[in-house]
C-alpha cells in the first residue's frame, strides 16, 4: 500500500485520476493535479516546505522530490516527466519538461517550458534553463537549442505513455 503520510497539519492532496504505486511515499504539504503518476520507490516529501505538481506529471521509479526548510518550495508544471532516480530539490519546473534519469535539479533553479535536462545532468542552484534547450553534464550546461515541434512531441509522448502505463494497473490485472 502507498504511504500517504499527513505531517505538521498537512495532508497530501491527490487529485482524481492519479496513480500512486504501492510503495511510493507522499508526505505532508503536497498537492498533485489530475493524471499524475508516482511510481515505485518514488518519494515526494513535503515535510519542510510545499510541493506542487501540476497535471499529468510522472514521477518515475526512485525519484525524489524535496525542498528546503523555510527557503525553497518545489513547483512542477503540467506534462512533466521526472526520470528514474532523478532528484528535484527546491526548484521550479515549468510545463512540458523532461528531466532525465538520474538528473539533479537544485534549489532555486528554474527550468523553463519545452526543455530537456539530460540523464545524469546536475543543474546547480540558481541556474535558469531557457525554453527549448537541452542541458547536459556536471555541472550542466546548455548543449543546444532544439526544434519546438520535436521537443514538444517527445515530452508529450512520454507523459501520455506514463498515463497509459498507469491504466494497466487500474485494470486490476497485469497483461502479459
Amino acid at each position: 500500500m502507498s504511504h500517504i503520510i499527513p505531517l505538521r497539519g498537512f495532508t497530501p492532496k491527490i487529485a482524481d485520476g492519479c496513480f500512486i504505486a504501492p510503495n511510493a511515499t507522499i508526505i505532508g504539504d503536497v498537492e498533485m493535479g489530475k493524471g499524475c503518476t508516482v511510481w515505485f520507490n518514488a518519494v515526494v516529501r513535503g515535510d519542510v516546505n510545499s510541493i506542487r505538481l501540476g497535471e499529468n506529471v510522472n514521477v518515475q521509479d526512485g525519484a525524489v522530490i524535496h525542498c528546503t526548510y523555510e527557503k525553497s518550495k518545489t513547483i512542477v508544471g503540467n506534462n512533466v516527466s521526472i526520470g528514474h532516480n532523478a532528484i528535484l530539490h527546491g526548484c521550479t519546473i515549468d510545463n512540458d519538461v523532461l528531466i532525465g534519469m538520474g538528473a539533479i535539479v537544485m534549489d532555486n533553479a528554474h527550468i523553463s517550458s519545452n526543455s530537456i535536462i539530460a540523464a545524469g545532468a546536475v543543474i546547480l542552484a540558481g541556474t535558469h534553463v531557457e525554453p527549448g534547450t537541452i542541458w547536459a553534464g556536471v555541472p550542466a550546461k546548455k548543449v543546444k537549442d532544439i526544434d519546438m515541434a520535436l521537443i514538444k512531441g517527445e515530452i508529450n509522448r512520454i507523459s501520455k505513455n506514463y498515463n497509459m502505463y498507469a491504466s494497466w494497473y487500474s485494470e486490476g490485472e497485469q497483461q502479459p
